[in-house]
């Protein structure tokens, strides 16, 4: 267990140092200590200070240094490499002082002033894995940047990396901007592209005014909707619509929002719907000084949603001075159905699915379902059918066909190719035919096309989890959470994947989080028993036994045919010190249990407490 009295935080680490220092000290002694001195006197100190980074340690041809942001850690990284590239390029090849870096996220150790822990290593290793002249960062970095600022991050697959026990997935950043591209603003001309984040939005919830509570899930399609086409233009970083979500039904300030998000400007609105007109209202705010850049109100007809979703969009792009890409005029254009009854069909499924309990991914899957049934090629109402498939044989092990699931995902990605949640469903049905090589491409692309998808993410931890891939599984759990404030599974599913890493610190907080969550989604639909089996264990992971063995039972009472609440019920009473009562539920679902499930059993740390008992046997006769 974990010494209290140690301090600990996360933290972004960028580790560099000198090419080949010992051949330019050989060279040219003197001279190559004094250039030394130079770059890091004019250029590199100053650089680290700017962006809010310290120098944690010091040595004869390199540095480690923390940041508070992964953004303002890339950035600088990005802009030293690219002013040693200047300060180059008259010195002669054999004389030049080149630096590699490395960046990670990281949990650290701090001891006076000092960090110390696997950060640390493992940014340390990213650095010697560096191109001379590049930037080499994890996974975590390239997920926490995601489209902020205007760099390539280019896939550099698992890297085993010297005295780290697991492989580690890098991505290298690419520097080849043109020496004279420049930003906007009052210094443009003397800072380089990157040194300025994108012009920056949050899309707030547009409120229902129809004074009907059932059309909540219109507005919230047209919110979304505009969030999806600003997402897609490249000069502009958009906050995730899970982020935007959380001032849901809140009264909200403008300024406070904008400080919170740290974004430039604000998108509100209202949505009132009567028959077949629709009213909207949008304002675009300017998010420090609170005042309005432009304001409207569109009373059109419901057929024309989607012109009204494209001049909203167009009219940000102009005000924000924003360059549109010709493939992103055409993107944002582009009408994913030409029938709006399908669409609202759609939409009505899209808000059954963010509820996340077995009857409403069915009427999900229903609304879907006629969504199709009016429009055949509608690509979004395909992989909506594909998730509601996928989440009702994961959670609720229903009698779904993972080859239904590969040939409707199949189908959203022929219509649409670009479609992440169709790969994320399309990974899934991989992983569970165990053509894991192929599902991780699937995930992959997903988090490429885009980086805030809960699914993929979710998918792909569970995936990695099945492997035995736990570190990979653990990090994929957590940005699921972080990029879904009110999903509560991730973090509680994350729990018994940071026990068996041995970091029980992080479960501890995990449970607690994800706890909570699981409270409030139980307060807002009480028949899903889903919250209370995995928040039971949650509980118990923090001691609360009592309470714990109270949501054990609500979960069973709820649905005491729900093979998944008689497993992570097991779970719990293997972790209370009942072994009987948790392999007489596992003896009972076993038979019936998905392959998954059972891979499940075999590495669920939560069951280690009962691998020795003498009835465990039978369960790993089962287990096949």
């Amino acid at each position: 267990m974990d010494d209290p009295t140690v301090h600990r935080r996360l933290t972004a680490i960028l580790a560099a140092d000198v090419v080949t220092y010992s051949r330019l000290m050989a060279r040219d002694e003197a001279g190559t200590h004094a250039a030394w001195k130079s770059h890091r006197r004019d250029l590199i100190d100053p650089k680290i200070t700017e962006y809010e980074g310290r120098i944690v340690k010091l040595a004869g041809d390199g540095f480690l240094a923390e940041f508070p942001s992964v953004v303002n850690a890339v950035t600088c990284a990005a802009t030293v490499q690219r002013g040693m590239l200047e300060r180059n390029v008259d010195v002669p090849r054999p004389s030049r002082i080149e630096l590699r870096m490395g960046i990670n996220l990281g949990d650290v150790i701090v001891e006076s002033d000092d960090i110390f822990g696997d950060g640390v290593n493992v940014a340390v290793r990213l650095e010697k894995i560096a191109a001379p002249g590049g930037i080499a960062v994890s996974a975590a970095v390239r997920d926490n940047v995601g489209n902020r600022l205007d760099l390539r991050f280019e896939d550099m697959g698992e890297q085993a990396l010297k005295n780290i026990d697991r492989p580690v997935r890098a991505y290298s950043i690419s520097l080849d901007f043109p020496a004279a591209q420049r930003t906007v603003g009052s210094d443009a001309g003397t800072r380089e592209p990157w040194e300025i984040e994108k012009p920056s939005i949050a899309v707030l919830p547009f409120n229902n005014i129809s004074g009907d509570p059932e059309q909540e899930y219109f507005s919230d399609g047209i919110t979304e909707d505009i969030i999806t086409d600003l997402s897609k233009i490249s000069g502009l970083f958009v906050v995730a619509r899970n982020t935007a979500y959380t001032y849901k039904n809140k009264p909200v300030k403008v300024q406070q929002v904008s400080q919170d998000l740290r974004v430039g400007y604000i998108l509100e609105g209202s949505v009132r719907r009567v028959g077949s007109r629709v009213r909207v209202t949008a304002q675009l705010v300017e998010g420090k000084g609170g005042g309005p850049l432009w304001a409207d109100r569109y009373d059109w007809d419901l057929t024309e949603i989607f012109a009204l979703q494209d001049e909203i969009t167009h009219t940000i792009v102009d005000h924000l001075k924003v360059k549109l890409l010709p493939e992103e005029k055409k993107d944002i254009g582009r009408v994913p159905t030409g029938n709006f009854e399908a669409y609202a069909y759609y939409l009505r499924g899209r808000q059954f699915l963010h509820w996340h309990s077995q009857s409403h991914y069915v009427l999900a899957k229903r609304m879907f379902a006629m969504a199709v049934e009016l429009d055949p090629l509608y690509a979004r109402a395909y992989a909506g059918i594909a998730d509601c498939d996928s989440f009702l044989f994961l959670h609720y092990n229903a009698d779904v066909s993972i080859d239904g699931i590969l040939a409707t995902s199949a189908k959203a990605l022929d219509l649409e190719s670009g479609l992440a949640e169709a790969h994320a469903s399309l990974g899934l049905a991989l992983s569970l035919r165990e053509r894991h090589s192929e599902a991780m491409a699937e995930f992959d692309q997903a988090i490429t096309l885009d980086p805030d998808l809960f699914e993929a993410h979710y998918f792909y931890a569970r995936a990695c989890f099945t492997q035995g891939k736990l570190d990979e599984a653990a990090r994929h759990f957590q940005r699921a959470a972080d990029i879904k404030p009110d999903d509560y599974q991730a973090l509680l599913v994350l729990i018994n994947v940071l026990r068996s890493l041995g970091r029980e610190q992080e479960m501890n907080t995990a449970a607690r989080e994800g706890v909570a969550r699981a409270e409030r989604e139980l307060m807002m639909r009480p028949e899903n028993p889903r919250p209370a089996y995995l928040g039971a264990v949650g509980l118990a992971a923090l001691g609360e036994l009592d309470r714990a063995k109270e949501w054990a039972g609500r979960a069973l009472a709820t649905d005491p045919d729900d093979r998944l609440a008689k497993y992570n019920v097991a779970c719990f009473y293997s972790l209370q010190g009942e072994p009987d009562r948790a392999i007489d539920l596992l003896i009972e679902l076993l038979p019936e249990a998905t392959h998954e499930t059972k891979r499940w059993v075999k590495y669920d740390s939560d069951l280690d407490p009962i691998r020795n008992h003498p009835r465990f046997p039978k369960v790993l006769e089962l287990l096949g």
